[in-house]
């Protein structure tokens, strides 16, 4: 979806709502990071505080590292990335994310899932699933179903919420890593921390989420819900 971030979404651009979303958060700054100029003007123009960052990014969390580093945060800062394309991203779960990492100092990373509810989302490639151990760490993220459902069955199964608090120090670890097999695979950052290493906590949201805009059938289905209230 060419130009995702600036469609319009009940008379603003989707990255107002979602920007807005994570002002009404406990988050004491928030930015958005972009390597396209048209969304840069457009942001500015509602109020944010942009950082232009290079185009060869090759994901998401190498560009909040090189924000990261343009602010000298020390490694102890937590930073929470949320993308751009969920508008109806509840604030709540942006200080859960948070608390998340604080309330677990043997984790580098920390993001949240929900339990699948709907047959349609099992075999989903872009609802992504995550399995976990005892104690919520990450197992395995990934686009096909995990745990296999051998009665086609949404027990046991969860979907990722692509929302993430990092320690700066784990980030500043990221970049250096080279994309990992599995990442390119998947088409999932966030395998690359996996893959070194890094210990990902996983918790079910305490708010339902809403599904972020990846297709033309969630643009219209968020543009009915706005619609409606």
């Amino acid at each position: 979806m060419p130009g995702k971030p600036l469609l319009d979404l009940a008379g603003k651009p989707l990255l107002q709502h979602t920007y807005e979303k994570a002002k009404a958060s406990e988050a004491q700054h928030v930015y958005i990071a972009t390597d396209d100029q048209r969304i840069k003007e457009v942001a500015e123009k509602f109020g944010a505080k942009v950082f232009m960052t290079s185009a060869k990014h090759k994901s998401g969390t190498d560009r909040i590292q090189e924000v990261a580093t343009e602010l000298q945060l020390s490694e102890d800062q937590i930073l929470v990335n949320v993308q751009a394309d969920e508008p109806l991203l509840p604030s709540s779960v942006i200080n859960q994310v948070s608390r998340n990492l604080e309330n677990h100092p043997d984790v580098g990373i920390a993001t949240l899932c929900e339990v699948v509810t709907s047959q349609d989302e099992i075999g989903d490639p872009h609802a992504v699933k995550v399995a976990m151990n005892a104690e919520g760490h990450a197992l395995y993220f990934s686009r096909a179903t995990i745990p296999y459902q051998a009665n086609a069955s949404a027990r046991n199964c969860y979907r990722h919420v692509g929302i993430y608090a990092y320690r700066v120090s784990v980030l500043n670890q990221f970049v250096q890593w080279p994309v990992a097999e599995l990442e390119m695979s998947e088409k999932l950052e966030q395998l690359r921390a996996l893959y070194n290493g890094v210990r990902i906590h996983v918790e079910v949201s305490v708010e339902h989420i809403p599904v972020g805009i990846d297709t033309q059938k969630d643009l219209e289905a968020v543009r009915n819900y706005l619609s409606k209230k």
